[in-house]
């Protein structure tokens, strides 16, 4: 597991799981699972084999890998949806029981964990652009452990809300484009003013 040896604490085994996964340790993580791990309470989630639980995610951060390994989400299911506004917020939903929560970050980061000189340091040292690579994992890692011992509604609002449940990823034949002869699947091919169904490539 990288920078394993800069991590203060010890991360529990599901956070493991992600750290291996996406790489590293870092705050867009943090948020990705502890949203996940307050969805599986709220919502009596277990890892989504199938299509069991849908994530929406209005941003494409780091944090959507720990709801995939956490949710069983993927993009590949059809149960991972991104919407990239750019928004630290995640709607999760269980088709089961046809229930769904919204969880929107409140406001902008402030430390509040032990250091907080060292943490304004780095803090600044990283706004002007002069941090070294080592300052930097070392900010990462004060933040992800500071994250991990808050209050979850200290850092998202929690919200119930009327699911509106996607339809279940498509299934459809694939058939040979007209053009460039690469198989497509065939509700998303065009067809051409000569009545030929071609690729949305080929089509551009």
């Amino acid at each position: 597991m990288k920078d394993n040896k800069h991590i203060e604490f010890q991360p529990p085994e599901d956070l493991k799981r992600c750290i291996e996964f996406h790489g590293h340790l870092c705050p867009g993580l943090i948020y990705g699972y502890i949203v996940a791990k307050a969805a599986t309470v709220l919502l009596q989630l277990d890892r989504s084999r199938d299509e069991e639980v849908v994530a929406i995610s209005e941003n494409d951060s780091c944090a959507v890998d720990a709801l995939q390994i956490l949710l069983g989400t993927s993009i590949g299911k059809g149960n991972l949806i991104l919407k990239d506004y750019g928004k630290n917020v995640y709607t999760i939903l269980n088709r089961q029981k046809k229930e769904a929560f919204r969880f929107s970050r409140k406001k902008h980061y402030q430390y509040q964990g032990k250091d907080i000189n060292e943490f304004t340091r780095l803090d600044a040292a990283i706004s002007s652009g002069t941090a070294t690579e080592k300052e930097k994992r070392r900010h990462k890692m004060m933040k992800s452990g500071d994250l991990l011992q808050r209050p979850f509604d200290d850092i998202f609002s929690t919200e119930k809300i009327d699911p509106v449940m996607p339809p279940y990823a498509p299934l459809a034949r694939s058939e040979a484009c007209a053009i460039c002869g690469e198989m497509t699947m065939s509700t998303k091919m065009v067809e051409a003013e000569n009545g030929q169904r071609i690729c949305i490539p080929c089509a551009s």
